[in-house]
């Protein structure tokens, strides 16, 4: 398939803030492990030159050219949205040009399992009979005494969308963020289309919430780090992590070698605009597991890993599930001592049954309680998936018809 090459020259970088607008696709579906699943990626490369090729050269963590490899240029990804954001005002800076070889932005899901990863496709029982409602709001066990009072809380996922998958206001975000109580201390986001760095950092700073940003879309790697600049507007204190790409080496979007010298662009960037906060890029456990790389370039290891597509955990083991997974993990770093945090896990509470595992409001209930008191001496180191539920999104065989129905707090009081 074609690459797209992205220009890391700072000149470059303010103008794409000021001159290119900016959407991404509002895609981060499961692309979740199940046991004992042979995970192969395979890149398949297409070279149909426009113009004369070039050098990429990839950098490792201290800026050191690493590799390099010749790249024929694509027509630059094609975007609709109207900016929402102000232009970036960033210090002048003085880098050596550097270029990171990425997938196109439209990157149709591929049928085949040439540069896919290889999947047992999941069999389909019957559904859990349920209300359609969304389930009513349960409470968990307060987190332990002797966590740091920086790490006080649970993560949480949040997507600003409506049904209908318009963006969401200001005013529909601090609706929602007034429905959830205490005991949180961050939220999670996917992008940065939809204004949603600047709408979700307002309404977490509100919460007394820190914010983990994330980048969608290594195609517009540059005009992501704008955006998110300009909602910092020089103040990065709420900031807790950002994120470069969402299970993008698990879905074959891109190679573990891509994902990482983008971490290290987007580490250059950020710093140069005065972040020196955590850039991570996550992944599904399976997929981290396979790729060490992901985690020890970024600066901690950032996985996803929900026991409902295991197949063979109940509810009820959720939480023994992600502390074996991290073990597991562990095993394999070039650190042993790397902190892991879970940045996605929870249970649905409608959909169709997986073997053993079951949605259901009370499985749901249950699933997040034993979560809880796996991390309860560390609840910093886990994310919930997902606050609400993500009407927007479209149900499939594949995910069990339960990706819209995760919201642990119900719909969106926003509607």
């Amino acid at each position: 398939m074609k690459t797209t090459t992205i220009a890391v020259a700072a000149v470059s970088f303010l103008q794409l803030a000021s001159a290119h607008p900016f959407k991404a696709l509002r895609r981060h579906a499961h692309h979740h492990e199940k046991r004992d699943v042979v995970v192969t990626v395979v890149e398949t490369d297409y070279a149909q030159p426009s113009e004369e090729p070039e050098v990429i050269v990839y950098v490792n963590q201290d800026g050191t050219p690493a590799t390099t490899t010749t790249s024929y240029p694509a027509d630059a990804p094609v975007t609709s949205a109207t900016p929402t954001s102000t232009p970036v005002v960033a210090p002048a800076l003085s880098v050596t040009p550097i270029s990171v070889a990425v997938q196109p932005e439209n990157v149709a899901k591929p049928s085949s399992s040439s540069d896919s990863v290889a999947y047992s496709a999941p069999v389909a029982s019957s559904p859990v009979a349920s209300s359609s409602a969304a389930p009513a709001q349960t409470s968990s066990p307060a987190p332990s005494a002797s966590s740091s009072s920086e790490a006080s809380g649970y993560g949480f996922s949040y997507s600003p969308y409506n049904s209908d998958n318009s963006c969401k206001t200001q005013d529909q975000v601090n609706t929602d963020f007034a429905k959830i109580g205490s005991g949180y201390s961050l939220v999670r986001t996917y992008g940065t289309d939809c204004n949603q760095v600047a709408t979700v950092l307002s309404a977490a700073k509100s919460k007394g919430l820190k914010l983990f940003a994330g980048i969608f879309d290594l195609a517009t790697l540059n005009t992501e780090i704008a955006t998110i600049v300009s909602a910092a507007n020089g103040d990065w204190s709420l900031f807790d992590t950002i994120s470069v790409g969402n299970e993008l080496v698990n879905a074959g979007t891109a190679s573990a070698a891509t994902v990482v010298a983008a971490i290290n662009t987007a580490r250059g960037l950020l710093k140069a605009a005065g972040y020196t906060g955590k850039v991570v890029t996550v992944d599904t456990l399976i997929a981290t597991k396979a790729n060490p790389s992901l985690c020890d370039n970024s600066d901690y290891c950032a996985v996803n890993s929900h026991p409902f597509f295991d197949g063979n955990t109940a509810a009820e083991d959720s939480g023994s599930f992600l502390t074996q997974s991290i073990s597991e993990l562990q095993a394999v770093l070039a650190n042993k001592n790397q902190e892991i945090v879970i940045t996605e896990t929870g249970w649905p509470w409608q959909g169709e049954t997986n073997n053993k595992a079951v949605p259901s409001p009370s499985n749901q209930a249950a699933a997040l309680s034993s979560i809880k008191t796996a991390f309860a001496s560390k609840p910093s180191g886990v994310i919930l998936f997902t606050v609400f539920n993500d009407l927007w999104k479209t149900n499939s065989a594949a995910q069990f018809s339960a990706e819209q129905y995760w919201g642990f707090l119900g719909n969106c009081p926003s509607g």
